[in-house]
């Protein structure tokens, strides 16, 4: 039987699609903005589940739920009524101030479901999205991901998607013309290096979609569920998407994702798309209790002026191996002089664990819950790293 821990990483490896470039590392144990490691080495987690942790590992009240729900029923299609799915979904939809929702499993199912929708909805064909945009690695989503290495492999993908630049209103109007379904956009750029929206980009968007009969699809599987210093990053700049779609961070870490649809949608036709586990009452109560813990605690605002702290330190005593940081609330980029890779790696084996954006942008995504002495000592070893390695 195998038991040691490097037996169970090389077992891992040999077993594993091969399609994860893993780090050299096991995690076996987390709590809050804390992983522990096969020999109880601690880690500062600034990976955050990839933006899943918002509420860190293994939030009371997210288990507490869980183990509630799991010993009533786990499993109950959208074929019948369910009264967490009910009270969940009528939360959210308040929440996001949208009428109804379709709830599935992941990011990429959203956004794949989105695209679908605003098909059904206009009866056009074709897309707009982002330079530098990332939706996820299905085929729907894919075809609206700009980075041609995710993409090029799988072609055909699906029709026509013009690809505009981000932050660019003028480009964005010269494509945006009576074919196009949708418009879709993220309010950060996460995988494409941390860009923010400018101010009042996001609203002329809208102007657009709106005077042109496109729906506004917003990719919130990121930058939800208070990662930005608002419970939805997009209310940072006053707008109401059409599509807004969830995931990540929606359901304390079990596996859930949602679409969100605005009055231009309204209700879908029977029958036009589903899930076996979309609206599984096990993630609804887990996403219950997530929105209950941001709407009832200060995590939120804290998250945004934690952020706003560490985005001035920087603006102003920017470390010697960075050009530039970027981001908002605890989502922050740094973009480097060099290649990512082996800061990350000496990151690790100081006790700090971060994401890349690109091969040159370092990402910050710590549970909104890390200890400001946790997230402060991160940000100073990083420091430290970045002034030796360049």
């Amino acid at each position: 039987m195998v038991t040691s821990p490097v037996d169970l990483s090389t077992l891992e490896d040999s077993r594993s699609s091969g399609a994860y470039l893993k780090r050299d590392l096991t995690i076996v144990r987390g709590e809050g903005a804390i992983l522990y490691d096969t020999d109880g080495n601690r880690y500062i987690d600034c990976v955050g589940g990839q933006g899943a942790a918002n509420l860190g590992h293994c939030h009371p009240a997210v288990v507490a739920a869980v183990q509630r729900q799991m010993a009533e029923l786990m499993v109950c299609p959208e074929l019948f009524h369910n009264p967490v799915r009910a009270q969940y979904q009528a939360a959210l939809c308040r929440a996001a101030n949208m009428p109804r929702v379709f709830l599935c499993n992941s990011g990429a199912e959203a956004n794949e479901a989105a695209l679908k929708i605003a098909r059904l909805t206009t009866g056009r064909r074709n897309f707009v999205s982002t330079m530098r945009g990332f939706h996820g690695r299905t085929m729907g989503a894919l075809s609206v991901t700009w980075e041609k290495t995710y993409r090029e492999p799988f072609e055909p993908l699906i029709g026509e998607v013009r690809h505009v630049p981000y932050n660019n209103v003028e480009r964005l109007a010269a494509v945006l013309d009576d074919t196009i379904a949708a418009v879709i956009v993220e309010v950060v750029q996460g995988e494409g290096g941390l860009h923010p929206a400018q101010p009042g980009y996001l609203a002329e968007v809208q102007r657009l979609c709106h005077e042109r009969g496109a729906l506004l699809i917003v990719d919130e599987v990121q930058t939800g569920f208070g990662r930005t210093g608002t419970l939805f990053a997009h209310q940072h700049d006053g707008i109401q998407p059409d599509l807004l779609t969830l995931a990540k961070s929606i359901a304390g870490g079990l596996p859930m994702g949602a679409v969100l649809l605005g009055e231009r949608v309204g209700a879908l036709p029977p029958a036009s798309h589903g899930s076996t586990f979309g609206g599984n009452p096990l993630a609804c109560a887990a996403g219950w209790a997530v929105l209950d813990v941001l709407q009832n605690t200060e995590l939120i605002e804290r998250a945004r002026t934690l952020g706003d702290s560490v985005l001035e330190h920087w603006r102003t005593n920017l470390p010697n191996g960075a050009r530039e940081v970027r981001g908002r609330g605890l989502m922050i980029g740094l973009e480097l002089r060099g290649k990512v890779a082996p800061v990350l790696k000496t990151l690790q084996a100081r006790g700090v664990l971060a994401l890349p954006a690109g091969t040159m942008v370092l990402r910050l995504l710590p549970p909104l819950v890390i200890e400001e002495n946790d997230l402060w000592h991160a940000v100073h070893v990083i420091e430290e790293v970045l002034n030796d390695a360049f």
